[in-house]
């Protein structure tokens, strides 16, 4: 019943209600968000007849195309630097915390280059998000935390495409946050980063000015801060915010 909207059509998406006859909220979010939002949407689409759609992808780019003005009814994004784009741009209400996250580092289960800290990424293929969105400036924090100097293979544009290189065998490690860790399950091995818990990043949801179901868009955030919300989110591997 959901349907997932490329962030590049966004702009070409007409507003809710035109010819639909079931009422839908657009939620733009973090690629990092997708598996626990999709479970949120099954209870959600159920009690208010609704139909969610996503678009997923790099926080960054999601909350500049909500400062431009794209439909959407709610923006959550994997930090606050990046929900900061829309709250200057006047397009948020209220912005609230719903949760934390922190970097952890991935290797194919069977872990050929034999990496076993940050330190072994030195002559590993290896790859993380880009610096400007969120799993990139938290990388480069913790990276530099660590003093590791070593280049990566790539630069990826959200934390499921630095994930994928590793689960699809291009790469010998990634730096992802721990939901994407804990969401591939036997798909990858999880190394944790010493110290990461001081650099984590903090969760952020709003609605936007520019949402056609308002109140819709009010009961998703209030459903993100509920008991319910929290303990999905917490068996994703969430922190509290």
């Amino acid at each position: 019943m959901r349907r997932l909207v490329a962030p590049a059509l966004l702009l070409l998406l007409p507003l809710h209600g035109c010819g639909d006859d079931e009422q839908t909220l657009t939620v733009l979010a973090a690629a990092s968000l997708a598996d626990v939002f999709e479970e949120l949407a099954v209870a959600f689409e159920e009690e208010h007849d609704v139909e969610v759609r996503f678009s997923f992808g790099s926080s960054t780019d999601l909350a500049e195309q909500a400062a431009n003005g794209a439909p959407g009814d709610v923006l959550a994004t994997a930090d606050v630097v990046s929900m900061r784009v829309a709250e200057d741009a006047g397009v948020t209400g209220d912005v609230a915390a719903f949760a934390t996250n922190e970097l952890v580092l991935v290797t194919p289960p069977d872990d050929p280059a034999g990496i076993a800290s940050l330190d072994d990424l030195a002559g590993a293929t290896w790859v993380r998000c880009a610096d400007e969105v969120p799993c990139g400036r938290v990388a480069v924090a913790v990276l530099a935390d660590h003093g590791v100097t070593a280049a990566p293979a790539s630069l990826e544009e959200d934390v499921r495409a630095t994930l994928d290189k590793v689960t699809a065998g291009e790469a010998d490690a990634a730096l992802v946050y721990a939901t994407d860790a804990v969401a591939a399950g036997d798909a990858v091995r999880t190394v944790p980063i010493p110290g990461a818990a001081s650099e984590r990043t903090t969760c952020s949801v709003s609605t936007l000015e520019q949402a056609g179901a308002a109140d819709l868009a009010e009961e998703w955030v209030g459903l993100l801060r509920s008991d319910e919300g929290r303990q999905l989110l917490t068996d994703a591997g969430f922190g509290p915010p």
